[in-house]
């Protein structure tokens, strides 16, 4: 599915990357071979428990391992790659489900929710539901960095993701159990519109398609705090001014120039442009 102006997951990409993976598969296949006694097994089995997963039989677990395991704990196997293969997965995950839930809502609106639903804060809180830390190998002096907790679940999280879908190639061992915090954060989103970050989407959209972000011009037009009107916020992209928006706070205004811009970017051949350039 492609939603917006571009692919949510490119699946040659992932394919590619599968062979790196196959790679560190083979090295962990002692995993799966040994016994149900074993401590990381039986430590794994409650984890995807804990996801009321019941199709335990096509979990690869040696993936599912490399996916709990982080650059402190092991150099060379952790979860870095598959958490590449999340990234990717997350995002179509919640934009069918988007979709599935408001297949008429604008684009703009659209490519704001989902990157409040992917960013590191929902994911990890997502996770941290679900215990993750208690599954997530680390070394001791990485666990006592609360600062870089967030981090580490989001990471783990998308980490999981991946190594589910490489499990696969589809969608069934995660959206039954995804599917309801997303739809959750949903509506929790829509009812707050304030939460929608469209200066993310924003950012997400000139970053992906240009490499380079845009430029805020910020006029403070009055000095009384908290009254409407006193920032008027502009967006440049390409020399060009895309939007405009007014606040009684810098962040207001930055968000309603942020997402009159999106909408007007994503209306504009700017992108398709850019693509029959590359194809010449």
């Amino acid at each position: 599915m492609i939603l917006g102006d571009r692919p949510m997951i490119n699946r040659h990409d992932i394919l590619k990357l599968s062979f790196l993976l196959y790679y560190k598969y083979y090295k962990f296949t002692q995993i799966s071979m040994l016994s149900a006694q074993h401590p990381r097994y039986k430590q794994l089995k409650l984890f995807i428990e804990k996801l009321a997963i019941a199709q335990t039989d096509e979990i690869k677990w040696e993936l599912l391992d490399l996916a709990l395991t982080h650059p402190t704990f092991s150099a060379t196997d952790n979860y870095e790659q598959l958490e590449f293969v999340g990234d990717a997965v997350v995002r179509i995950v919640a934009s069918e489900i988007l979709y599935e839930d408001d297949h008429k809502c604008a684009v703009g609106e659209f490519t704001a929710i989902r990157s409040m639903l992917v960013s590191d804060r929902c994911l990890a809180k997502i996770a941290d539901s679900y215990g993750w830390g208690r599954y997530l190998l680390v070394s001791n002096s990485a666990s006592r960095d609360e600062n870089g907790l967030e981090t580490r679940l989001a990471d783990s999280f998308e980490a999981v993701l991946g190594a589910l879908y490489l499990s696969t190639y589809n969608l069934n061992l995660i959206k039954p159990w995804l599917a309801p915090h997303f739809q959750r954060l949903i509506i929790e989103i829509r009812k707050d519109p304030a939460r929608q970050n469209y200066k993310a989407a924003l950012q997400e959209w000139t970053q992906g398609h240009f490499k380079t972000l845009p430029e805020y011009k910020l006029t403070e037009n009055h000095q009384k705090t908290g009254k409407p009107g006193r920032f008027t916020a502009e967006v440049w992209f390409q020399d060009k001014l895309w939007g405009q928006g007014v606040g009684s706070s810098i962040k207001e205004a930055h968000q309603e120039a942020a997402k009159v811009a999106l909408q007007a970017l994503q209306e504009s051949n700017l992108a398709n442009n850019l693509l029959d350039e590359t194809a010449n």
